[in-house]
């Protein structure tokens, strides 16, 4: 009774000082996921009785970072390393302790999971029979590690099985059009076509989504104050439901919605002239128009003052939405539209581009080189939640307020506000190597999938920021 007090007293007294250094900024915390007296316990595989794959991870692996860093075999190195399986294979994975921090590893659809621990060097395993097909996640649930980065895939069969056949409806935030530049205006034509698609939300959970083009947000467009926009719109054949499109950029009934709003199969074509710049959201206004938003019907449209903007290095393109299902956050399988939950703001998923956590994964990653100049188009589709946007480890050197291209940016900007239906154009430098990483700093929003990372490559800058790990004689 007295050992198991003690150690009952000792993991509080952890979780205290984690929560402290938190505090302090020294890693990213949000307020979800599992406390210590809810951990599921440690699952043995009555059949395994020895292992047909073994993975081994470290915590933290020296990167100073709140990740897992694979040992051994082909992931050795690899941060956050996907680990493959095939159905019927029993799978031991082996955590290690590295950075003397409160750690586990945990699979929910395995009911798998570590014990937590904290001591250096110390170390515990999870052994199960993969019987199902699928794309899992691994992560930590100690409040706020998975936010900040401890996770990663487990996949079992191919990766086509894994995808639940729902497509990749991502946006990717490096597609973005080309400058305008300095030119004198003329008629630019946009095609744009309403699809429903069904697609993935998150790992192994499909739903049916509202888009622009298939993707989540639609096509960037991109023109210059005094241009002509010709609208070539089409509702996809294969389509439900009625769709429309509404540019807040056009000065006109509806912003076009009145002249667009068409049946499945059915096409139109309309214009307007773009006579103030910005950057500026457009969406479907069919009623529901929230309903038909939060299934992903959104994008931006860039009107560029005359004479072009300011040249930079890197432009990325991000929106922020909400996603309502009548199943509660992490249900596997498809999901269904909730219009209560919609009506009663309370959505499951928070998410950039579409789906939960879409810009962590490597094939949407935002990539920049050391002193490179960075610019964000960022807008929110939502329909009802304003973003305090922010990228933890920077700070934005330009920020253009609302998006209004015409009037001075705000400068040295932590954290910005981007009301629902609003942009923001942001600017900075990059000064030191790393993951940054994209958040709404309303921050319980990253355990419902809403995370981005940002990663710069280069060489060290310990003039500005050191993160070497410096060790005392305790914990």
């Amino acid at each position: 009774m007295q050992e198991g007090y003690l150690t009952m007293k000792r993991n509080s007294i952890l979780a205290v000082l984690l929560s402290t250094a938190v505090m302090l900024g020294l890693v990213l915390t949000v307020t979800a996921g599992l406390s210590l007296a809810e951990t599921p316990a440690p699952v043995a595989d009555q059949n395994a009785t020895s292992a047909t794959v073994e993975y081994t991870l470290v915590t933290g692996g020296g990167t100073g970072q709140l990740v897992f860093v694979g040992r051994g075999g082909e992931i050795d190195g690899v941060v956050n390393p996907t680990l493959t399986a095939r159905p019927g294979d029993v799978v031991k994975i082996t955590l290690i302790n590295e950075d003397g921090m409160l750690h586990d590893l945990v699979i929910d659809e395995f009911n798998a999971a570590t014990r937590q621990f904290a001591d250096r060097g110390e170390q515990d395993s999870i052994t199960f029979t993969a019987n199902r097909s699928g794309t899992f996640v691994y992560y930590c649930s100690v409040p706020g590690h998975k936010a900040a980065g401890m996770f990663g895939q487990l996949i079992v069969g191919t990766a086509a099985a894994a995808a639940e056949e729902g497509a990749d409806i991502v946006r990717d935030p490096s597609d973005v059009p080309p400058p305008v530049g300095d030119r004198p205006p003329q008629t630019v034509e946009v095609d744009l076509v309403a699809e429903e698609v069904l697609g993935q939300l998150a790992d192994g959970t499909v739903m049916t989504y509202f888009t622009f083009n298939g993707t989540v947000p639609g096509p960037m467009i991109r023109v210059r104050v005094g241009d002509t926009v010709v609208v070539n719109f089409r509702n996809a054949s294969s389509s439900q439901f009625p769709h429309s499109v509404d540019f807040h950029a056009a000065t006109g009934p509806g912003g076009g919605a009145v002249f667009s709003n068409l049946g499945p199969g059915e096409e139109t074509t309309f214009s307007f002239k773009a006579l103030n710049p910005g950057l500026y959201v457009y969406h479907c206004a069919t009623p529901s128009v929230a309903h038909h938003i939060t299934m992903g019907m959104y994008g931006l449209i860039l009107v560029e003052p005359e004479g072009g903007l300011p040249e930079v290095d890197r432009e990325f393109y991000v929106m922020q939405g909400e996603i309502y299902t009548e199943e509660p956050y992490g249900t596997t399988g498809y999901v269904n539209f909730s219009h209560e939950k919609m009506l009663a703001e309370q959505p499951e998923y928070f998410v950039f581009n579409g789906a939960a956590n879409a810009l962590t994964r490597d094939e949407h990653l935002m990539r920049a080189n050391l002193g490179e100049t960075v610019r964000l188009y960022f807008g929110v589709g939502g329909p009802n939640f304003i973003s305090s946007f922010h990228v933890i480890g920077e700070i934005f050197d330009r920020v253009y307020d609302q998006a209004s291209l015409t009037s001075p940016p705000l400068t040295d900007v932590q954290t910005t506000l981007v009301p629902a239906g609003g942009a923001a154009m942001i600017e900075f430098k990059t000064e030191v190597p790393g993951r940054y990483i994209l958040v709404d700093h309303a921050l319980s929003r990253a355990e419902r999938g809403l995370m981005g990372f940002l990663m710069v490559d280069g060489e060290p800058q310990p003039e500005i920021f050191d993160g070497t790990p410096t060790h005392g004689s305790g914990h």
